[in-house]
């Protein structure tokens, strides 16, 4: 599995977006705001708890409004959980004529509600589509998938892992969409460092305009829209498989797990002002050197907050999580919750008012993690790929633990 085994000076324009968002948007949930009374991570655990199973591939996940939460399956089918009861023998959606599964990493990648989802019913899908595996982002509404239109597309033909593949909508209301760098090993397109193509990217799009031919609009504000021989759309670069990333409701940050090839996983935490940033790949994995040649004087790469080591490791492939915004814990709120597909080890990561990081180990996740997101009230959960499980996390409060030796940023 390749995906498991096999990182810009702010500008004014994305200063101004930034304030225009606050002025504008309504402010975060009870969910989103501030942590209040945070313990030391050392002082956190995660437990989990399955509510499901039987799952076919679970691969991606997200919650609605009513408190469901879809399930993503491999194959292009869409399952319903509710807490009160279960899980939905039916698939709510099945995309498989569309999905291209063929290799390990192909197939329905990501999903997300749109914003006014309780009254559209709209739904946004990033898979594999075939017959030759090109990299798609679409629409539809849950109710009717024959009205399914197809958005953004980036061909991805010759190798089938590295799709990235996570969609999420903004605090500004625009749609983040995920692409690996091609695939193989050793940023065979040499696509991370190249900005005349969206793989190795993260991409920023306005999905509720339509400009000319393309059905969605490139925001004014995306930091490649005036320069030659980039694609507009491109918000971030130098990336090489971020397989999930999410978006913090309270400040409308993005955090980034970036699979590694053999030496260091990742974590990256993008601020709204930072578009335009260059994660490092394949001129870095993490931050040691990768690949001298695809490094640039005078190019500044923005650092992960948080890296560990995969060789020689039980770890294989960070799982990109999201921030805790819930209730339950109220001393954990603000920690950014990660895992590992092989070690299953829980990370938590927490900006320091003064200034870095603070990380630590706090436990394990069931095997397989794929994905971990939140339902409506900010409360976690979690998928284990080829168990077929749904888990619900809780974070508790325990006795400071000893040193884990988790390296702080």
């Amino acid at each position: 599995m390749s995906r498991w085994r096999h990182r810009p000076v702010p500008a004014l324009a994305g200063l101004l977006v930034l304030v225009l968002s606050a002025l504008l948007l309504p402010p975060a949930s009870a969910a989103g705001r501030p942590h209040t009374g945070a313990v030391p991570l050392t002082e956190l655990t995660v437990v989990s708890e399955q509510v499901a199973s039987g799952l076919q591939r679970p691969i991606a996940l997200t919650g609605l409004p009513d408190g469901r939460m879809l399930i993503a399956e491999k194959n292009g089918t869409v399952r319903a959980y509710h807490p009160a009861t279960g899980l939905a023998a039916a698939p709510v959606l099945d995309l498989t004529a569309r999905v291209d599964t063929s290799g390990n990493e192909r197939g329905l990648l990501g999903i997300t509600p749109a914003p006014n989802f309780a009254q559209t019913g709209m739904l946004y899908v990033a898979y594999t589509s075939l017959p030759a595996g090109a990299l798609t982002l679409a629409r539809l509404p849950i109710s009717a998938p024959e009205r399914l239109q197809v958005l953004l597309t980036q061909e991805h033909a010759q190798y089938n892992n590295h799709n990235g593949g996570q969609v999420a909508f903004g605090r500004d209301g625009y749609l983040y969409w995920s692409l690996g760098d091609g695939g193989h090993t050793n940023d065979p397109f040499k696509a991370g460092q190249n900005l005349g193509t969206l793989l190795g990217k993260i991409v920023r799009i306005d999905v509720n305009r339509a400009c000319g031919a393309k059905p969605y609009c490139v925001p004014s504000s995306n930091p490649f829209v005036n320069k030659r021989g980039a694609r507009p759309e491109i918000w971030l670069y130098g990336l090489r498989n971020p397989w999930r990333f999410s978006v913090d409701p309270f400040d409308g940050s993005l955090w980034i797990g970036d699979v590694g090839q053999g030496l260091i996983e990742e974590v990256n935490h993008i601020r709204p002002w930072q578009g335009g940033a260059n994660l490092g790949w394949s001129c870095r994995e993490g931050t040691p050197v990768f690949d001298q040649t695809q490094c640039r004087p005078g190019v500044v790469y923005t650092d992960p907050v948080f890296e560990y080591e995969h060789f020689m490791t039980e770890s294989c492939s960070v799982t990109g999580g999201v921030v805790y915004r819930g209730s339950a814990t109220p001393e954990a709120r603000g920690t950014y919750i990660a895992s590992d597909y092989c070690s299953t080890l829980a990370f938590a990561v927490r900006p320091r008012s003064t200034g870095g990081y603070e990380t630590a180990t706090i436990g394990n996740f069931p095997i397989q993690p794929t994905a971990i997101d939140a339902d409506v009230h900010g409360e976690l959960y979690v998928l284990s790929d080829l168990p077929g499980w749904l888990s619900r996390v809780r974070l508790e409060r325990v006795q400071p633990a000893a040193a884990d030796g988790a390296a702080n940023r």
